[in-house]
Protein backbone atom coordinates (compact mmCIF):
# COMPACT_ATOMS: atom_id res chain seq x y z
CA UNK A 1 0.00 0.00 0.00
CA UNK A 2 1.53 3.41 -0.83
CA UNK A 3 1.87 4.57 2.48
CA UNK A 4 1.58 8.80 0.88
CA UNK A 5 -1.54 7.96 -0.01
CA UNK A 6 -5.07 9.31 1.47
CA UNK A 7 -6.43 5.71 1.70
CA UNK A 8 -3.36 4.53 3.86
CA UNK A 9 -3.57 7.48 6.06
CA UNK A 10 -7.24 7.53 6.72
CA UNK A 11 -6.72 3.71 8.14
CA UNK A 12 -3.80 4.19 10.21
CA UNK A 13 -5.23 7.25 12.16
CA UNK A 14 -8.26 5.01 11.85
CA UNK A 15 -6.60 2.08 13.80
CA UNK A 16 -4.52 4.20 15.91
CA UNK A 17 -8.17 5.87 16.82
CA UNK A 18 -9.19 2.24 17.80
CA UNK A 19 -5.92 1.14 19.76
CA UNK A 20 -6.07 4.51 21.94
CA UNK A 21 -9.64 4.23 22.71
CA UNK A 22 -9.24 0.85 23.74
CA UNK A 23 -6.22 0.98 25.87
CA UNK A 24 -7.88 4.18 27.84
CA UNK A 25 -10.69 2.15 28.20
CA UNK A 26 -9.08 -0.95 29.72
CA UNK A 27 -6.69 2.22 32.00
CA UNK A 28 -10.34 3.63 32.85
CA UNK A 29 -11.66 -0.13 33.89
CA UNK A 30 -8.40 -1.55 35.56
CA UNK A 31 -7.94 1.47 37.51
CA UNK A 32 -11.61 1.92 38.25
CA UNK A 33 -11.86 -0.07 42.04
CA UNK A 34 -9.13 2.31 43.18
CA UNK A 35 -10.48 5.55 41.81
CA UNK A 36 -13.71 4.61 43.44
CA UNK A 37 -11.98 4.05 46.62
CA UNK A 38 -10.39 7.38 46.56
CA UNK A 39 -13.54 8.73 46.27
CA UNK A 40 -14.87 6.99 49.53
CA UNK A 41 -11.82 8.13 51.12
CA UNK A 42 -12.22 12.10 50.43
CA UNK A 43 -15.48 11.92 51.22
CA UNK A 44 -15.01 10.38 54.63
CA UNK A 45 -12.82 12.58 55.33
CA UNK A 46 -15.47 15.49 54.73
CA UNK A 47 -17.26 14.19 57.14
CA UNK A 48 -14.67 13.71 59.62
CA UNK A 49 -13.54 17.21 58.99
CA UNK A 50 -17.30 18.51 59.63
CA UNK A 51 -16.84 16.65 63.14
CA UNK A 52 -13.83 18.88 63.34
CA UNK A 53 -11.44 15.84 62.82
CA UNK A 54 -8.82 17.00 60.20
CA UNK A 55 -5.39 15.96 58.72
CA UNK A 56 -6.11 12.33 59.14
CA UNK A 57 -3.89 9.28 58.01
CA UNK A 58 -6.55 6.55 57.86
CA UNK A 59 -9.65 7.91 57.14
CA UNK A 60 -11.28 4.54 57.15
CA UNK A 61 -10.42 3.56 61.12
CA UNK A 62 -11.10 7.33 62.02
CA UNK A 63 -14.50 6.86 60.10
CA UNK A 64 -15.40 3.51 61.99
CA UNK A 65 -14.01 4.88 64.90
CA UNK A 66 -16.60 8.34 65.42
CA UNK A 67 -19.73 7.53 62.44
CA UNK A 68 -21.39 4.84 64.45
CA UNK A 69 -24.57 4.62 61.51
CA UNK A 70 -25.25 5.98 58.53
CA UNK A 71 -29.19 6.07 58.05
CA UNK A 72 -31.22 6.55 54.93
CA UNK A 73 -34.09 8.89 55.63
CA UNK A 74 -37.01 8.91 53.18
CA UNK A 75 -39.77 11.37 52.28
CA UNK A 76 -41.54 10.57 54.99
CA UNK A 77 -38.79 11.17 57.30
CA UNK A 78 -38.41 7.33 58.46
CA UNK A 79 -34.92 6.74 59.10
CA UNK A 80 -33.46 3.34 58.13
CA UNK A 81 -29.82 2.32 58.20
CA UNK A 82 -27.92 2.32 55.07
CA UNK A 83 -26.92 -1.70 54.92
CA UNK A 84 -25.84 -1.08 50.79
CA UNK A 85 -22.24 0.26 49.53
CA UNK A 86 -20.98 3.37 51.06
CA UNK A 87 -22.29 6.61 48.79
CA UNK A 88 -20.67 9.44 47.68
CA UNK A 89 -23.09 11.27 45.69
CA UNK A 90 -25.42 12.39 48.37
CA UNK A 91 -27.70 14.93 45.75
CA UNK A 92 -27.70 11.86 42.75
CA UNK A 93 -29.11 10.06 45.50
CA UNK A 94 -31.54 12.50 46.84
CA UNK A 95 -32.52 13.20 43.39
CA UNK A 96 -33.33 10.12 41.67
CA UNK A 97 -33.93 7.87 44.62
CA UNK A 98 -35.71 10.31 47.04
CA UNK A 99 -33.61 9.59 50.21
CA UNK A 100 -30.91 11.25 52.57
CA UNK A 101 -28.35 10.65 54.76
CA UNK A 102 -27.60 11.22 58.04
CA UNK A 103 -24.70 10.15 59.51
CA UNK A 104 -24.91 9.59 63.50
CA UNK A 105 -21.69 10.08 65.31
CA UNK A 106 -20.25 9.61 68.76
CA UNK A 107 -17.12 11.79 69.78
CA UNK A 108 -16.28 12.18 73.62
CA UNK A 109 -18.85 10.55 74.48
CA UNK A 110 -21.46 12.75 73.10
CA UNK A 111 -23.64 12.30 69.78
CA UNK A 112 -23.21 14.03 66.63
CA UNK A 113 -25.61 14.33 63.77
CA UNK A 114 -23.84 15.18 59.79
CA UNK A 115 -25.62 15.63 57.10
CA UNK A 116 -24.80 16.69 53.89
CA UNK A 117 -25.47 20.18 52.17
CA UNK A 118 -25.60 21.42 48.83
CA UNK A 119 -26.34 23.88 46.43
CA UNK A 120 -24.92 26.25 43.06
CA UNK A 121 -21.92 28.64 43.38
CA UNK A 122 -21.53 31.34 40.66
CA UNK A 123 -19.43 29.48 38.92
CA UNK A 124 -20.12 25.49 39.83
CA UNK A 125 -21.40 23.21 42.18
CA UNK A 126 -20.82 23.63 45.85
CA UNK A 127 -21.52 21.13 48.39
CA UNK A 128 -20.47 20.37 51.93
CA UNK A 129 -21.42 18.63 55.52
CA UNK A 130 -23.33 20.01 58.54
CA UNK A 131 -22.46 18.21 62.11
CA UNK A 132 -25.60 19.53 64.49
CA UNK A 133 -24.82 18.73 68.46
CA UNK A 134 -27.22 16.43 70.06
CA UNK A 135 -30.09 18.73 70.71
CA UNK A 136 -29.97 18.30 67.04
CA UNK A 137 -29.96 22.04 66.37
CA UNK A 138 -26.80 23.61 67.30
CA UNK A 139 -24.02 23.30 64.78
CA UNK A 140 -21.01 21.45 66.14
CA UNK A 141 -18.91 22.14 62.95
CA UNK A 142 -19.36 22.46 59.43
CA UNK A 143 -17.20 21.20 55.98
CA UNK A 144 -17.42 23.02 52.39
CA UNK A 145 -16.45 23.20 49.04
CA UNK A 146 -16.58 23.95 45.76
CA UNK A 147 -15.62 22.99 42.47
CA UNK A 148 -14.15 26.75 40.60
CA UNK A 149 -15.12 29.40 42.66
CA UNK A 150 -12.77 32.74 42.29
CA UNK A 151 -10.02 32.10 45.02
CA UNK A 152 -10.41 34.97 47.82
CA UNK A 153 -14.16 35.44 46.93
CA UNK A 154 -16.42 32.56 46.52
CA UNK A 155 -13.65 29.83 47.10
CA UNK A 156 -13.31 31.59 50.87
CA UNK A 157 -15.82 28.95 51.69
CA UNK A 158 -13.42 26.26 51.49
CA UNK A 159 -11.09 27.97 54.60
CA UNK A 160 -11.49 27.53 58.42
CA UNK A 161 -11.82 31.03 59.19
CA UNK A 162 -15.29 30.63 57.16
CA UNK A 163 -16.08 27.62 58.43
CA UNK A 164 -16.28 27.78 61.84
CA UNK A 165 -17.98 30.88 62.32
CA UNK A 166 -20.78 28.93 61.90
CA UNK A 167 -19.52 27.13 65.25
CA UNK A 168 -21.98 27.32 67.92
CA UNK A 169 -24.90 28.76 66.07
CA UNK A 170 -28.57 27.53 65.99
CA UNK A 171 -29.55 25.60 62.62
CA UNK A 172 -32.92 25.20 63.19
CA UNK A 173 -35.48 27.14 65.12
CA UNK A 174 -39.19 25.67 65.68
CA UNK A 175 -38.35 23.51 62.81
CA UNK A 176 -37.32 25.51 60.24
CA UNK A 177 -34.32 26.26 58.79
CA UNK A 178 -32.84 29.27 60.51
CA UNK A 179 -28.60 29.33 59.35
CA UNK A 180 -27.64 30.93 56.48
CA UNK A 181 -25.31 33.21 54.39
CA UNK A 182 -26.39 36.71 53.11
CA UNK A 183 -24.48 39.32 50.62
CA UNK A 184 -24.33 42.36 52.78
CA UNK A 185 -25.78 45.95 50.48
CA UNK A 186 -28.19 45.45 48.11
CA UNK A 187 -28.28 43.27 45.10
CA UNK A 188 -28.98 45.02 41.72
CA UNK A 189 -29.15 41.48 40.28
CA UNK A 190 -30.78 38.64 41.98
CA UNK A 191 -29.92 36.10 39.29
CA UNK A 192 -26.19 36.48 40.47
CA UNK A 193 -26.88 35.93 43.92
CA UNK A 194 -24.87 33.31 44.87
CA UNK A 195 -26.26 30.31 46.82
CA UNK A 196 -23.96 29.34 49.58
CA UNK A 197 -25.43 25.90 50.44
CA UNK A 198 -28.99 24.42 49.99
CA UNK A 199 -30.06 22.23 53.08
CA UNK A 200 -33.24 20.03 51.34
CA UNK A 201 -36.40 20.32 53.46
CA UNK A 202 -36.44 16.85 54.31
CA UNK A 203 -33.57 17.03 56.66
CA UNK A 204 -35.54 19.58 58.75
CA UNK A 205 -37.05 16.26 60.03
CA UNK A 206 -33.30 15.62 61.67
CA UNK A 207 -35.04 16.32 64.98
CA UNK A 208 -37.00 13.38 64.54
CA UNK A 209 -35.16 10.60 66.75
CA UNK A 210 -33.15 7.97 65.67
Amino acid sequence: MNTNSNKYTIIYASVMVIIVAFLLAFVSSALKDRQDKNVQLDTKKQILAALNIKDVKDADAEYDKYVQADMLMAEDGSLTENTGAFASNYEKEAKEKGRLHLFVCHIDGQTKYVFPVYGAGLWGAIWGYVALNEDKSTVYGTYFSHASETPGLGAEIATDWFQKQFEGKKALENGEIALGVEKNGKVEKPEFQVMVFRVEPLHRKVWMPC
